[in-house]
């Protein structure tokens, strides 16, 4: 009987949050090897000399970026760089034979003139990112299946697009009514130096930023143009909130049908997601809260009508490191692979 063979998986930009996130997941996968960690700012480290509470169990070191060798020991590369970087490195690895599965927004726009326009950032890899799939596995769990290059969602459009996908495309509301409000933890922003994010500014407050210009909206409207089966612009609201992680976006739209209720939707909702294990649709009268989800890569959805104003209103609430970021990336993984979907994932949180 021969020796069972792990798949050789490697991290690049490992030192970030989504990078030590994804070290923390792969330990408990049962079916790849973390190999090789990336990150120019802190070659000659190890990742416990970052995260010392990880140095115990996976204190491997920071190795300097280097396609061929990068190539040469992993079958599945992860990017989590900042955007702009991931498509430089990105044809090379394709070329030798990796798997990408890039955090990023380089790959996420089928349109890379929307991309340019938002981010600033000239491309010359347009035949790379046409053969891209945009990993929600919930709407594209087919194409990921076959896929060489996921563009990973971000943790907005990924909190949104579970919460309006179901309206959108069984055609149950006027599209262009559709405004989208979320909230997310300081997470959200990284590990910059930012004055918002300073203990004394975002404590006992909230506040809205880059209000009509925020860069997660044409991602957002391209999702949900497909779905509507035309181009749809999208009114998208992020606000920051003092806790760590979560998001919760909730959605306003006006119903075609005005005589639908609340138990309606749940139903179609609860159809819409069948085959998705890392949703669950609450039960009537049920709102989500974003403490259910931390820790795991669920979604919960609650869903209500308000028959005053002839609106639906969705709500949605996830962990935004993990479903929201890494988590999905491993959610692909599996589906690229032929795993199960579920496999190597936290399925509860903790709580309280």
């Amino acid at each position: 009987m021969g020796k069972f063979r792990r798949v050789p998986v490697g991290i690049i930009g490992a030192s970030g949050y989504s990078g030590v996130q994804l070290v923390r997941l792969l330990m408990d996968h049962p079916e790849v090897e973390l190999v090789y960690l990336g990150a120019e700012n802190s070659i000659g480290k190890s990742l416990g000399d970052l995260y010392p509470h990880l140095a115990h169990a996976a204190n491997l070191p920071i190795e300097v970026v280097e396609p061929e060798i990068i190539a040469h020991r992993c079958e599945v590369v992860f990017l989590c760089l900042p955007d702009g970087l991931a498509w430089q490195i990105t044809p090379m690895l394709l070329e030798k034979g990796c798997k990408i599965l890039d955090l990023s927004a380089d790959y996420r726009f089928s349109d890379l003139a929307t991309y340019t326009n938002w981010y600033g950032i000239e491309r010359s890899d347009r035949k790379t990112a046409a053969i891209a799939v945009y990993g929600l596995p919930e709407l594209y769990r087919d194409r990921i299946a076959e896929a060489q290059l996921i563009g990973c969602p971000g943790c907005y459009p990924t909190a949104s697009l579970l919460a309006v996908s179901p309206l959108l495309k069984q055609g149950l509301i006027i599209p262009e009514t559709a405004i989208i409000d979320a909230k997310s933890g300081i997470f959200d922003c990284g590990q910059q130096a930012k004055t918002n994010l300073l203990l004394g500014e975002a404590d006992n407050s909230i506040a809205a930023y880059n209000v009509g210009r925020h860069r997660d909206t044409p991602e957002i409207e391209q999702i949900c143009s497909d779905l509507a089966g035309h181009e749809l612009t999208i009114q998208f609201t992020p606000h920051l909130i003092p806790m760590v992680r979560g998001i919760l976006a909730t959605v306003y739209a006006t119903m075609r049908d005005p005589g639908l209720v609340r138990d309606d939707l749940i139903t179609i909702f609860s159809a819409f997601y069948r085959n998705s294990p890392w949703l669950k649709v609450c039960g009537s009268g049920v709102y989500p809260q974003t403490k259910w989800a931390n820790g795991s890569n669920l979604c919960y959805i609650g869903v209500e009508v308000d028959p005053r104003t002839g609106r639906v209103i969705v709500m949605s609430a996830i962990d935004n490191l993990i479903k929201g970021q890494a988590g999905q990336a491993i959610q692909c993984l599996n589906l690229m692979m032929g795993w199960d979907e579920t496999l190597g994932l936290p399925k509860l949180g903790f709580y309280p």
